[in-house]
């Protein structure tokens, strides 16, 4: 299965670099002490918007509460694939398995960043407790459901919380799909999940904001540049597809399954 075009098996310097300075000009920002103290202002105004009324509102507490539990992010990761290999949406048909292994391939090369980046970070101390840890008065979920946290794991907390790693996988799912979006309207859609997505732990109190819009956005970017505007993604996805062609050919046998676009073949 050879669709060309998708993936180019060639370095693109200047996108590469840009994606290099963009998340070390962030981290400069993160640790001035004024852009620290900016972040933490606006984190601070923004944790207790989102977090006060889970007190006073239960439509609030429990729809957040729902979304905040581990088997949510599982929906979560459903609804993103859904998306992303829905053949004649973001991605023609016949590129969409194409699409799949590339994301996969720059997906595995975040995992492998966020490993680096965490020991970077334990290092040189930047790591902080999350925000329904520290600011007197937050609102914990797992006080209004202490059966969810231990039998759902509900996550309100966490005394390693930056970067967002949660946030990470969705800002490179959404920056990935927005190379390669057409219209307006696919991008709102892209951004708006997204940023949708990211909210449970904010809400709760998991993260700070800087650990996703600092954090999280340093990730993904590094990420994206390093598999994306190198020959990464073009040479893994490549050997992908033809690794997987024989299983494609026996799900092609599957009613069904047969007819997603990332089964059918070219």
């Amino acid at each position: 299965m050879n669709n060309p075009g998708l993936f180019q098996a060639r370095w693109n310097l200047g996108r590469l670099a840009l994606c290099n300075l963009l998340p070390l000009a962030l981290l400069c920002f993160w640790l001035w002490p004024t852009g620290q103290m900016l972040c933490v202002i606006f984190d601070e105004w923004l944790f207790g918007l989102l977090n006060a009324p889970l007190a006073t509102h239960p439509a609030w507490l429990h729809t957040w509460a729902v979304a905040s539990l581990r088997p949510f992010d599982a929906v979560v990761g459903v609804i993103l694939l859904a998306l992303l290999i829905r053949g004649d949406w973001v991605f023609k048909a016949i590129h969409v398995r194409q699409a799949f292994f590339g994301f996969l391939a720059i997906l595995l090369l975040l995992l492998f960043v966020r490993m680096l980046f965490s020991k970077l970070a334990a290092q040189m101390g930047w790591q902080h407790h999350s925000p329904s840890m520290v600011i007197e008065g937050a609102v914990r979920m797992s006080d209004y459901f202490p059966g969810l946290e231990k039998t759902w794991e509900l996550k309100d907390r966490s005394s390693q919380s930056f970067p967002g790693d949660h946030a990470s996988v969705l800002i490179i799912w959404a920056l990935f799909m927005g190379l390669f979006s057409r219209t307006l309207g696919q991008r709102l859609v892209v951004w708006g999940l997204a940023i949708l997505f990211m909210l449970p732990r904010l809400v709760a109190g998991a993260h700070w904001g800087q650990d996703d819009y600092i954090g999280g956005v340093l990730l993904a970017v590094l990420a994206l540049g390093w598999g994306y505007y190198t020959p990464f993604a073009a040479k893994v996805s490549g050997a992908l597809l033809r690794v997987s062609e024989p299983l494609f050919r026996l799900l092609g046998h599957i009613p069904m399954v047969s007819r997603l676009s990332v089964v059918r073949t070219a």
